[in-house]
């Protein structure tokens, strides 16, 4: 056994925004390890947790009815492989009048507005903070990874360094993330390419322990 043991890190990954940045255009890529990419992306760690936020996908008028189960077998591999899935955000699609484009304006002055559909996932970013926090105070690694380009986190990832003197770094979906994230000085920063995504997918089949199989959805073949 070696003296001098791995520094552990903790993962917290935003799952829409990875889906958005990195994988709604990339199927091939969607049965995503995510204990296989940490490892991959950050080798001088021992990945201690993986956390896993989302919100379960509802079926829709106009989108692929397939989407939802596809989404509940991933995440039954997901839990099964070990990571902790949080999926309590909300999934919404509310109606909203928003202005059309081009920009114009009506007989009144006002902005010309249409009624839409808005699609839109609620609630993750508040559960991953709060696990990001209370992880840091109860059970702490010695480095949050945050897997997102989203400076919402901003105020949690500054009380995380500053009030509690933890460290972060980030996994980024894209090649360099948003600014505010940047200035609150991450001990790492390491973008998230297509090649470190297809060199980490789970098997398939992929074998639960209880000795059932998942297999990767057609759609995502």
């Amino acid at each position: 056994m070696s003296d001098n043991p791995l520094p552990t890190a903790t993962i917290y990954v935003d799952g829409f925004n990875l889906y958005r940045q990195n994988l709604v255009h990339n199927p091939v890529g969607k049965w995503l390890d995510l204990w296989a990419l940490s490892r991959l992306l950050l080798p001088t760690h021992e990945i201690k947790r993986v956390r896993y936020f989302t919100a379960n996908v509802r079926p829709l008028k106009g989108y692929d009815p397939q989407g939802p189960i596809r989404q509940q077998t991933y995440l039954r591999a997901l839990r099964d492989s070990g990571v902790d899935v949080h999926d309590n955000g909300q999934f919404r699609a509310d109606p909203r009048n928003l202005p059309i484009l081009p920009l114009t304006e009506g007989p009144d002055g006002e902005l010309v507005k249409v009624r839409v559909r808005k699609i839109e996932e609620k609630g993750s970013d508040v559960n991953l903070a709060s696990h990001l926090i209370f992880d840091a105070c109860t059970d702490p690694s010695d480095v949050a990874v945050l897997v997102s380009n989203d400076s919402d986190y901003c105020t949690a990832l500054h009380l995380l360094t500053e009030g509690l003197g933890r460290r972060f770094g980030v996994f980024s979906p894209i090649e360099r993330p948003a600014a505010a994230l940047l200035a609150l000085d991450p001990l790492f920063v390491k973008p998230i390419r297509s090649a470190a995504i297809l060199e980490s997918q789970l098997p398939d089949p992929y074998v639960r322990k209880n000795g059932k199989m998942l297999t990767r959805p057609a759609a995502w073949a």
